[in-house]
């Protein structure tokens, strides 16, 4: 049986090693931090997972927090005036089939390494490098970074042909409080943007000290959400969010009047550039090394794939490695392997960068019939669930327009949305 070297304790590497002890493998994990580290440590993430992913979870026997964690029942869009207080011009909800859950990664993934350890995995705490990842090559007979915060994801190629962004798209902020009003009729995410501003999501999820909110403020740079360099504490980051609230989201500033931080360390700042990576190293030594999750493709979170994407990869990589055998891992295996998962991450990375961009006429066509169409609000929110199922037609107008054809006779009697063409929304939402 293979002996198998996962160098990064996120969600792509530990269920994969789950799922290899599972099956007999010998397994050693490399984590930068402790598991009172993690769970002591900053928030790491908004890490809202749809159904497929944790069904990957559940059956691989590790989804321990099913009963604890607020469940996701459906999202709300709203695309706002960009006019300060100006109020939504589309506003609608739907329902998920399957409900999502956001369970904060400080309480996963302390849990998990110290579950594998008892489940008989060699957990190593220390930093990787290169001569990390030589000494591990030397005795395991497969080395997997997913690593993808940390800087041995650095040493993977960028691949150019697939990564549309050489720069942060927008800069971010989580803010994780008790005391945000529910939603008024099920538990879901709250999407708002706001043309040449930004995006504003509300996340139900479970923390540390039990249910909570996620605040996440996703801002174009240099405009009016790019300001949490000045939060100097954890205080200022609240108060910052709450301003931004008032200023430009009324009706979710009432949400959150009487918020308060779950911890100290429930803040999170900062910005990155999508990418996308070739998925093997060479290592001076000749070996390969094969890279997983966001180590190799990592895509903004304003589309909340972060952490199903990582399950999904966790998926193919572990079906792939069983179904090898004790053949010898080579670097052709490693691109083949990569490409099986490439077939979904592509619609991921797609779907994702289009979200960054102001929207065609189509499109914002689209989000309006939503209003009236309960069918094409579904499609829209299920599509969170299984990025592919969106083409041909988010990214196609004459698909579009058939799309929304389709699904006319599902047309509700809600009240029609102010002209978006007339108003010029699709040039409104150029960035500052």
């Amino acid at each position: 049986m293979h002996r198998i070297a996962i160098v990064g304790a996120g969600q792509a590497g530990l269920p994969l090693a789950f799922g290899l002890l599972d099956k007999g493998y010998e397994v050693t994990v490399v984590s930068d931090r402790t598991p009172d580290q993690i769970r002591g440590g900053k928030v790491l993430s908004s890490q809202c997972m749809f159904g497929s992913a944790l069904q990957i979870e559940s059956d691989l026997g590790i989804d321990d927090w099913h009963d604890l964690c607020p469940p996701v029942d459906g999202i709300s869009f709203s695309l706002q005036s960009p006019d300060p207080g100006g109020g939504p011009l589309i506003d609608w909800k739907a329902r998920l089939d399957r409900p999502a859950r956001s369970v904060d990664q400080r309480i996963k993934m302390a849990q998990w390494l110290v579950k594998l350890e008892a489940r008989g995995a060699r957990v190593l705490i220390q930093k990787a490098g290169v001569a990390d990842l030589e000494a591990l090559a030397d005795t395991h007979d497969l080395v997997i970074v997913s690593a993808g915060k940390g800087d041995v994801a650095q040493l993977f190629e960028r691949d150019a042909s697939r990564s549309t962004f050489d720069a942060p798209q927008r800069v971010l902020s989580l803010t994780y409080v008790h005391g945000l009003k529910e939603a008024d009729d099920y538990s879901r995410i709250s999407f708002n943007v706001i043309p040449s501003v930004g995006e504003y999501f509300v996340i139900p999820a479970l923390t540390l000290s039990g249910p909570c909110h996620i605040m996440f403020f996703e801002g174009i740079p240099q405009g009016p959400f790019d300001i949490w360099r000045e939060a100097l504490t954890p205080g200022d980051h609240l108060d910052a969010a709450k301003r931004l609230l008032r200023t430009w989201l009324p009706r979710e500033a009432d949400r959150a009047k009487r918020v308060e931080l779950t911890d100290a360390h429930g803040i999170l700042a900062g910005a990155f550039a999508p990418v996308v990576r070739k998925p093997v190293l060479q290592l001076p030594s000749g070996r390969p090394v094969f890279g997983l999750g966001d180590a190799i493709a990592i895509n903004d979170p304003i589309s909340g794939q972060g952490s199903s994407s990582a399950t999904h990869a966790c998926k193919v990589y572990l079906d792939a490695i069983l179904a090898h055998g004790d053949a010898p891992f080579t670097r052709d295996w490693m691109e083949q392997t990569f490409e099986q998962y490439w077939t979904y991450a592509e619609a991921v990375t797609q779907w994702t960068n289009s979200l960054l961009m102001p929207p065609p006429q189509y499109r914002l066509k689209l989000l309006d019939a939503a209003v009236r169409s309960p069918a094409i609000a579904s499609a829209i929110v299920n599509g969170f669930d299984h990025p592919p199922s969106f083409f041909p037609w988010w990214s196609d107008a004459e698909a579009c327009e058939r799309f929304i054809a389709d699904r006319q006779d599902s047309v509700s009697n809600a009240p029609a949305s102010r002209d978006l063409q007339r108003d010029g929304m699709n040039q409104r939402f150029a960035t500052p």
